[in-house]
């Protein structure tokens, strides 16, 4: 599997970032992949791997390049509990320090840069993210209707911004949506209002918890990783770009 590490223009500098696609001499759809807040790592660029396997272009970024090239921080070869509480005291910041403004100017750059690869298709596109990453996967759909045709989230904080910045996010997604939450990370209930608010925006969506998860499952460098859910994972991720995505 081919595999590239790239610097892509943005309105504030370069962005590093890992792309893995097929070695078929040919263009392929793209997805942008947003990462977890640890970043890119062994684990994510095998995900990135696995997903180019199936048929794509798939681009990594990394979401905290202002700060430096991932790894920004240093991270075990596995964050379990006891490391846990440091990394995240220096992630914390970085991921306040993304705001709105800075995921939306990045989005673009990342999409005009997926798009113009040369074993990338013109579009359309899908975007999946991780943690915060599935936030980030559904503000960039959001500001891109025309040309994302899919969204994916898992164990995501989609309803970060509150209903209103909920409702405002999901009044001009055109993209099919997929949300996979953890068990851990919404109850029941904070389910169905979701869900009624994707169904009051007009979305085609499938909304669903995994049950017996945490945050974070699918990430097999984590205590929180269920490899059950990670297949899981792909059995409803593939299944959404094959209907949305040409693979030529």
């Amino acid at each position: 599997m081919p595999t590239k590490m790239l610097h892509i223009p943005t309105a504030d500098g370069q962005a590093d970032a890992f792309a893995a696609f097929p070695d078929r001499g040919e263009r392929h759809p793209g997805v942008l992949m947003y990462a977890d807040g640890f970043g890119i790592r062994p684990a994510l660029r095998e995900m990135a791997r696995e997903l180019a396997g199936h048929g794509y272009y798939v681009l990594v970024p990394n979401l905290f390049y202002r700060h430096g090239p991932a790894p920004v921080i240093e991270l075990p070869e596995h964050i379990g509990e006891e490391a846990r509480p440091a990394v995240l005291a220096q992630l914390m910041p970085l991921i306040e320090a993304h705001t709105a403004e800075r995921v939306l100017s990045d989005a673009d750059a990342y999409l005009r840069f997926l798009t113009t690869q040369p074993e990338a298709g013109a579009g359309p596109v899908a975007v999946t993210g991780y943690c915060i990453g599935g936030l980030l996967a559904m503000r960039t759909a959001a500001a891109h209707p025309g040309q994302v045709a899919a969204v994916a989230a898992f164990h995501g904080p989609v309803g970060a911004d509150g209903p209103d910045g909920l409702h405002r996010l999901l009044s001009t997604l055109t993209a099919q949506v997929y949300l996979g939450h953890a068990e851990t990370d919404m109850t029941p209930e904070a389910l169905g209002e979701l869900n009624q608010a994707l169904d009051a925006a007009g979305v085609g969506y499938t909304s669903e918890i995994y049950p017996g998860t945490v945050h974070g499952f699918t990430m097999a460098d984590t205590d929180a990783f269920n490899a059950a859910a990670l297949q899981r994972h792909w059995d409803r991720l593939l299944p959404l770009l094959g209907r949305t995505l040409a693979t030529g």
